[in-house]
């Protein structure tokens, strides 16, 4: 994580600005702004002004209270969303990977059926049969990103346990749930961190969308969704209405996607490697590929080189 936050400065950037994010949205209850419902005649369409920084909407209620308590429930729905459906996801990737068998073979069919509707319209869909509050929305988007978490689970998984060390756990004679727990899911991690950190933009930008479309979170409980629907009836008049949540939107989705491509980076050992020099290459017609962290310090690297007219020359250099 320090290579995050030292080595890349877009990384730095947006991990400063979802820290903000956050503590304004947590703070929003105590900092001195109107009440984000609250509605007057006087105040309605009124322009961005140091009474009220982003202005007011057609029932005369603060943009910037909006704005901020909208950004609140947003960050709820991302997180909620990634936990439960990481939680669940995970679970069933690791079941289809360590264990396989008939069991996987359902897991697999059941996420490809899912993987087959976009989550918009799986969401869609749930929140129209179950209602339309905090709760259902986390649900019916979570619907569409548990395969995702499945699917990655199960990759990661099989990679894993046919190592040497989860050979080991298993010949003297550890449990399945101590080798999953100790030796399988502690080296799955990095990929569902930056798994997680990718599908909160995604779980934001649907509740946005179901927002819009009238079938997530409604008035007067303020989304960034229902604002730029309220506010696309007088875009010419005020476009205040929806340029500042529409910013907010945008802002907030891009830095969590450049915030989990730096993470990626910094957990892909491929990237780690390309700072220094790589290990020399056996022979010119093989790339050139860095040391495992395990062969470093050793100062030999093995290989094999086709001679021609024989088989594989093992070869020391």
């Amino acid at each position: 994580m320090r290579r995050v936050v030292t080595g890349n400065v877009p990384g730095l950037l947006c991990a400063l600005f979802i820290v903000i994010l956050v503590v304004l949205a947590l703070a929003v209850p105590l900092l001195p702004l109107p009440d984000p419902t609250g509605q007057s005649v006087l105040f309605r369409l009124k322009p961005p002004s140091p009474d009220h920084l982003l202005g007011t909407d057609r029932l005369g209620r603060d943009i910037l209270s909006r704005v901020l308590w909208a950004a609140r429930l947003a960050l709820l729905v991302g997180v909620g969303v990634v936990a439960f459906s990481g939680v669940f996801g995970t679970l069933l990737g690791v079941v289809a990977g360590y264990f396989r068998g008939w069991l996987s073979e359902l897991i697999l069919r059941l996420t490809d059926m899912f993987l087959a509707f976009p989550p918009l319209i799986l969401a869609m869909v749930t929140v129209t049969v179950l209602g339309n509050n905090v709760l259902t929305v986390v649900l019916a988007i979570s619907v569409g990103l548990i395969p995702r978490f499945a699917r990655l689970t199960r990759g990661t998984i099989l990679s894993i346990r046919e190592r040497d060390y989860v050979e080991a756990a298993r010949a003297v004679g550890a449990s399945a749930p101590r080798i999953i727990w100790y030796h399988v899911m502690l080296n799955a991690v990095d990929p569902l961190l930056v798994l997680c950190t990718l599908l909160i933009p995604t779980a934001i930008l649907t509740e946005a969308l179901l927002s819009f479309l009238g079938l997530g979170i409604t008035e007067p409980t303020p989304t960034w969704g229902n604002m730029i629907n309220s506010g696309q009836i007088v875009l010419r008049e005020a476009p205040w209405l929806t340029f500042f949540p529409g910013g907010a939107i945008v802002l907030t989705v891009l830095a969590f996607n450049l915030l989990g491509d730096a993470i990626r980076d910094a957990l892909d050992p491929a990237v780690r490697e390309a700072g220094g020099a790589p290990a020399p290459a056996l022979d010119a017609s093989l790339p050139r590929e860095s040391l495992p962290p395990s062969a470093r310090g050793i100062g030999v690297t093995l290989g094999y080189r086709r001679v021609p007219g024989s088989g594989p020359e093992l070869t020391r250099s």
